[in-house]
């Protein structure tokens, strides 16, 4: 108790000289704000995806692999705040606005039945050059906070990429696809036998990456899958 009241001293004391700023203004925060602004955070494009059990991304995965729920916290445009955020997170080393947010979603999730059932969170990974290169794998950081707030543990030692790919950005469908097929593996299938598994992403465009690493898992005894990003391109 004494450490978390000096360490917030502390927090303090440098916010005074170095004030920490909203990700997606860049306002100063306020003392019991955290990574964004209330006025950013209530203004957030929420999708309310979670509220539907067919929604608009039960297509993407129709017919290609069996999904029990999916949802995306945000919608994600080029110029909106949520860029901002995203970049924060993935190019900034910015993992707290990462968890912070998926606590926050996972908040919403677990008030909702069909969410409710779930036994563990496993995100896609990075393979260990990126990681390396990164320090941080930006999904994990948004499954700590899911895995936080549904009160149900996160393994990244399930899950493996074991390829290196090139990025996905400026690629169709199919060759997203191509890209990813065969990069998976799943090093420790026992925490997940006959679990169901909330597997989680960053940002959900094709759905390619999540399909190859949903396929694998599926290889592997697990009773169901859902999917959670944080945000889905619009």
């Amino acid at each position: 108790m004494i450490m978390m009241k000096i360490v917030n001293a502390f927090k303090n004391l440098i916010s005074l000289f170095y004030p920490y700023s909203c990700v997606a203004c860049g306002n100063v925060l306020q003392q019991n704000e955290q990574s964004l602004c209330v006025n950013c955070l209530l203004h957030l494009p929420e999708t309310n995806y979670h509220l539907e059990k067919e929604n608009p991304l039960q297509l993407i995965f129709r017919g290609r692999v069996p999904i029990e729920n999916i949802s995306a916290f945000l919608f994600y445009k080029k110029v909106n705040q949520v860029q901002r955020i995203l970049h924060s997170l993935k190019y900034n080393g910015n993992q707290e606005i990462g968890e912070f947010l998926g606590y926050y979603y996972g908040q919403q999730l677990i008030q909702q039945p069909d969410y409710q059932n779930i036994d563990c969170v496993i995100p896609i990974p990075l393979h260990y050059k990126k990681l390396k290169l990164r320090g941080y794998n930006q999904s994990e950081a948004i499954a700590k906070g899911l895995g936080k707030a549904m009160k149900i543990p996160v393994y990244t030692d399930v899950l493996q990429r074991n390829t290196y790919t090139d990025t996905q950005t400026k690629k169709n469908r199919f060759s997203r696809w191509k890209n990813v097929e065969h990069v998976f593996e799943v090093q420790n299938a026992e925490p997940i036998f006959n679990k169901h598994v909330l597997i989680c992403d960053d940002v959900l465009t094709t759905g390619a990456t999540l399909e190859a690493g949903i396929s694998k898992l599926l290889e592997n005894n697990i009773s169901k899958i859902s999917v959670v990003t944080l945000a889905v391109a619009h």
